[in-house]
């Protein structure tokens, strides 16, 4: 089906790779431009340089709504990520370039959807059959197609006219209250050692506003995708009053806000953050090192 510019699409793919344009595609970046991608080779086949090059924005999971703004002839969509709210670059989501093949026009579906809660699992053609769909991640919401049957659950994918299977273990409702620090902090800590990747969303690499970002959308949070808007949109706190599961923001003087990282410990243990760390390339729990405090300007809460 073909998209045109001014309608909703949806992401058809497991993780779709937002790009800053497409001439900015580095020949690295071929198995993540495939119409089934696959991003874990792309992670481990570039090097730690390539990892944090900044021609990646952010990445869209599977079924995430996109406003399709232009569509290239060359197989590229301009496209509004609606599900990423980035105030500072465009008041109705994340703008960037995508491939206009992982994408496919919207329809409704009705039902309640559930959430992904293993960090990765495949969509399969039938029961325990054939893998049609795999790596679909943390965070993702899936639309069930109907009662589960030996312990799997047929659910809606989009590009799909049949309904694919996945493990009903591997699902969860998603919360309809505001999660707890101990939630918060448990998802988070699940993504301890996934490879540091610039714009990176998922637990193939992740960088640090999205790991914040995918540890409140699986508890059905929708925080802004970009570290600055993170920290306009939670509470400020006077340091000191901060407790685990809120948020450290660090900028240097004169600069906006470039690094976030999730409290582990608060002032009265040394200050410990979970952060997907640029110098460390990893997620890891750690006190803040000396620069890290050099350059802590605030702690927020998410309300």
């Amino acid at each position: 089906m073909t998209l045109r510019a001014g309608q909703e699409a949806r992401v058809r793919v497991a993780v779709a790779t937002l790009w800053t344009r497409p001439e900015d595609v580095r020949p690295v970046d071929a198995p993540a431009l495939d119409e089934q991608p696959d991003i874990c080779a792309w992670v481990f086949g570039m090097d730690a340089d390539q990892q944090v090059g900044e021609c990646v924005l952010s990445q869209m999971l599977l079924g995430e709504r996109v406003l399709v703004t232009e569509v290239r002839p060359d197989g590229w969509a301009h496209v509004v990520a609606l599900e990423q709210p980035a105030p500072r670059l465009d008041p109705r989501g994340y703008p960037g370039w995508v491939p206009s093949g992982q994408l496919v026009p919207a329809h409704a579906v009705p039902g309640e959807p559930l959430v992904v809660d293993a960090l990765s699992t495949d969509l399969r053609s039938a029961p325990n059959g054939e893998v049609v769909l795999p790596g679909v991640v943390l965070g993702t919401r899936l639309t069930p197609a109907g009662p589960a049957v030996d312990g799997w659950r047929p659910v809606h994918v989009p590009g799909h006219e049949r309904e694919l299977w996945l493990p009903e273990a591997h699902l969860a409702p998603v919360p309809t209250r505001p999660p707890t620090s101990e939630e918060v902090l448990a998802v988070a800590r699940r993504l301890e050692n996934v490879v540091y990747v610039w714009g990176g969303l998922s637990p193939h690499g992740i960088d640090c506003s999205g790991l914040v970002h995918l540890a409140w959308r699986r508890l059905g949070v929708r925080l802004p995708r970009d570290a600055a808007d993170q920290a306009t949109a939670t509470t400020a706190l006077t340091l000191g009053e901060e407790r685990p599961g809120d948020l450290y923001f660090f900028a240097r003087p004169g600069r906006t806000i470039h690094h976030v990282g999730i409290v582990t410990a608060g002032p009265g243990s040394g200050r410990n953050m979970l952060d997907a760390c640029y110098t460390r390339r990893r997620v890891n729990d750690a006190p803040l090192s000396p620069d890290r405090v050099a350059t802590l300007v605030a702690a927020h809460r998410v309300a």
